[in-house]
């Protein structure tokens, strides 16, 4: 009889520790799952300013014209998936010249400055974009002409267009480099000089690298 007894105690108490084992998992601290990593697109949508400078040509202003290119830019970008739309303006000082002498009387041509105001449409291949750009140009041009007996000059700044294009890669997440290359036609100009009127009109080329912060 007490080897039954205690059996049956044996069996009561297995069941207990059983049933008492829930109770106890379910009175420990449960812990807060890890937060959702959440990854970081790159966006070029926002203002923008920068400085640029570079080189530029024209063979239709005088033969051998040519000269540095420097100045400023500000725009803003939008950017629908990887499509990017914006406008841009700029403005040029340059170094563009040509001179050429005859007898004793030396002509000089100038492009002393220009500015765009231009569209921009490219692709982004996330921090790298491609883009061409279009738009309204005003170009300065001047004519000197120098002789023993002094010199006299005249300038004035005319409409046209400029198109191009070029591409842009964020290197730090406000900061951007980019090179880019602009055709710009002069439109009509009108020069008076000494009492004389000369009319006409060129092109010329801007190759330039430009660096950017965007707010």
């Amino acid at each position: 009889m007490k080897r039954l007894h205690a059996l049956l105690l044996g069996c009561a108490f297995v069941p207990a520790v059983a049933l008492s084992t829930p109770a106890s998992a379910a009175d420990l601290p449960l812990k807060a799952p890890p937060p959702a990593y959440l990854p970081t697109y790159f966006t070029w949508t926002g203002l923008y300013a920068g400085i640029n400078g570079g080189y530029g040509w024209s063979s239709s202003f005088a033969d051998n014209a040519k000269g540095a290119v420097y100045g400023g830019q500000l725009g803003y970008n939008m950017q629908f998936g990887g499509l990017v739309a914006g406008v841009e303006g700029d403005f040029q000082g340059t170094t563009i010249k040509a001179t050429e002498t005859a007898g004793t009387t030396t002509v000089e041509g100038k492009i002393p400055a220009f500015a765009t105001v231009r569209g921009r449409l490219g692709y982004a291949f996330d921090r790298m974009m491609i883009y061409g750009t279009g738009g309204w140009a005003y170009t300065r041009t001047k004519l000197s002409l120098s002789a023993p007996g002094g010199s006299v000059d005249g300038s004035a700044w005319s409409s046209g267009y400029a198109i191009g294009g070029g591409v842009e890669w964020a290197v730090w997440d406000r900061w951007s480099l980019k090179g880019e290359y602009l055709y710009v036609a002069s439109g009509d100009v009108t020069l008076n000089v000494a009492g004389a009127t000369a009319t006409g009109s060129f092109k010329y080329n801007v190759v330039r690298a430009g660096l950017n912060y965007r707010f």
